[in-house]
């Protein structure tokens, strides 16, 4: 009932939804829905394809890609590990000509994606490029028949380019483990007669196995998703075999069953990388001070810094030289190319777009989580987190259905009301290549907003609602203001992955819709590399910038852990 006032009238009751049904926990399910919209959409899509496909995917294409998908996420795994793992060690417990600038070099790579350094290096190795033409020319060799070296169009090859951008994700979670790992361990297995070398496999690197497993992860799952790379050099994986089961048969039904099973491996992968670290949780004890660093000097120092420098020359130094080069000679020849212009304002636009879209959504979530602290919160997070574990080709396929259906309600309810034919409006413009990327990298600002609500005290908002704040209010003039810092780095991040995207771009993108990263793709299918490096150049100039951010964020997080386990060390001292 209603409470009575002295007044003997009724005052009115204000309606207010229970806790677990709070509009901003209900806003945080319709993220989480929006993410899963195209995963379910796409068993739908499948569904529709004829039941004779599924043999005859069975039977002629889902072997060999597999066969091949799976001999390139081996080969890149484990070239990562032989090139990262033992990198991280020497840049953070050794030192060594270099290593300062090693230190933050070695994450160069991956202002580059994979389809630009295999767009490089088709021109920089090819029979009349210019190492082979320099080999020949030092050999006294004249015709490029004397002198082949192995073709880099190979799975070897493709091994090798997408390890050369991809090692940076263990390097960069091994390299922590290893600076924040407490000397005490090592130590006591030095005194029982253990060498350095036996220590870091018996203690060091099961120590930092987590790290590393999660690194690794993320490689994988990257490697999976690549398209532009796999093709140039003439791998079929399971996302080339999407691509052109859609584009060149106009099977979407069949490009949905194929998703299907490349989500299945999506899947597996995550699982097994739960399943690595189950149960296993590695606790430092005793001091927390860190190890005393190995001075390398001669052979071993130069060797130490020769090791290191490798893989930043392959993977960074390199293509930049080619396109650099590239570049200046074409426009020399012909000209500044106009084109780019309108290339580059379209790919900012739809960056923007999607970080626009990305925060916004990221936001809603992270607020859930803050303001309501109800457990269905943290699951809405997780959820709307899957975009960036599935490759862009699958969530393409996957939208198409819900959009469609949007697009057909719309219509109707608009002829019904209006006698107005709306046509597609989302399918097949550029609204729906914003929402396939906002999806993709959803997880970067929910993660991001996450951190930056983890450094902020939940007292701050007890105090402002204390002195009569609405939550709106609190939310607008005290939370925002102190997230800059995080939505800023969140904005970068998600602005350059969008301009990088090449997958979900190719397939969505509207007829006439060319992006920096289309342009690169199409010279490099044409063979005419020399057009396309410009393009290829602005992507990797732009890429630095976050990469150089991840660098700095790193280093100070890492100094600053260290200097507060001293700090800790001398108090207990």
């Amino acid at each position: 009932m209603a409470e009575t006032a002295l007044t003997g009238e009724p005052r009115a009751t204000r309606l207010r939804l229970p806790r677990h049904l709070s509009p901003l926990l209900l806003a945080s399910g319709l993220v989480a829905l929006f993410v899963l919209l195209p995963l379910l959409a796409l068993a739908g899509i499948a569904a529709r394809g004829s039941g004779d496909m599924w043999p005859h995917l069975i039977a002629t294409v889902l072997p060999d890609a597999l066969a091949q998908t799976g001999l390139l996420v081996l080969g890149v795994g484990v070239v990562t590990l032989v090139v990262a793992v033992p990198c991280a060690w020497l840049v953070a417990t050794c030192t060594f000509p270099g290593r300062s600038v090693l230190e933050w070099a070695l994450l160069l790579p991956l202002a580059v994606p994979g389809y630009i350094v295999a767009f490089s290096y088709l021109d920089v190795l090819h029979p009349l490029g210019p190492v082979q033409e320099a080999l020949r020319a030092m050999l006294g060799i004249a015709s490029p028949r004397g002198l082949r070296l192995p073709d880099v169009r190979s799975t070897g090859g493709c091994i090798l380019v997408l390890s050369a951008v991809l090692y940076p994700y263990v390097y960069l979670s091994a390299r922590a483990s290893f600076v924040l790992q407490s000397a005490a361990a090592l130590e006591v297995a030095r005194t029982l007669g253990a060498s350095r070398w036996r220590a870091f496999l018996r203690i060091g690197l099961p120590l930092a196995r987590p790290a590393i497993v999660a690194g690794l992860t993320l490689v994988l799952l990257e490697v999976l998703g690549d398209i532009g790379a796999s093709e140039f050099l003439g791998v079929r994986t399971l996302t080339v075999s999407i691509y052109s089961t859609w584009v060149n048969r106009s099977n979407l039904p069949g490009a949905a069953q194929i998703a299907l099973v490349m989500l299945a491996l999506v899947l597996g992968l995550i699982l097994l990388e739960r399943w690595a670290r189950r149960a296993r949780r590695f606790v430092a004890t005793g001091s927390a001070r860190p190890q005393a660093p190995l001075r390398l000097t001669g052979l071993q120092g130069l060797a130490a810094a020769a090791f290191c420098a490798l893989p930043v020359m392959l993977g960074f130094l390199v293509p930049l030289l080619h396109l650099s080069i590239s570049a200046a000679r074409r426009m020399a020849e012909t000209g500044f190319p106009t084109r780019i212009l309108g290339e580059a304002a379209t790919t900012a636009a739809l960056a923007a777009g999607t970080v626009t879209l990305a925060l916004g959504l990221g936001l809603v979530v992270a607020l859930g989580q803050r303001l309501t602290r109800a457990p269905l919160a943290s699951g809405f997070a997780r959820v709307a987190s899957l975009g960036y574990a599935v490759p862009g080709t699958v969530l393409a396929v996957g939208l198409l259905s819900p959009l469609a259906g949007f697009d057909n309600m719309l219509d109707a309810a608009m002829k019904q009301a209006f006698g107005i034919s709306t046509g597609l409006l989302l399918s097949g413009s550029g609204a729906a290549l914003v929402a396939a990327l906002a999806i993709r990298f959803l997880a970067i600002p929910v993660g991001g907003i996450e951190a930056g609500f983890a450094k902020l005290s939940p007292h701050l908002d007890m105090a402002a609602r204390s002195l009569g704040s609405s939550q709106p209010r609190t939310v607008r003039r005290v939370l925002l203001p102190l997230l800059r810092p995080a939505l800023a780095t969140a904005a970068l991040l998600v602005f350059v992955d969008a301009m990088k995207e090449l997958p979900a771009t190719l397939l969505l993108r509207p007829l006439g819709f060319e992006t920096l990263a289309t342009h690169v793709y199409g010279e490099a299918a044409r063979g005419t590399y020399e057009d396309g490096a410009l393009a290829a150049l602005v992507i990797l100039l732009v890429g630095l910038g976050p990469v150089m951010l991840l660098a700095r964020m790193s280093s100070s997080a890492l100094a600053a852990s260290a200097d507060g386990t001293r700090g800790s060390a001398s108090a207990r001292d």
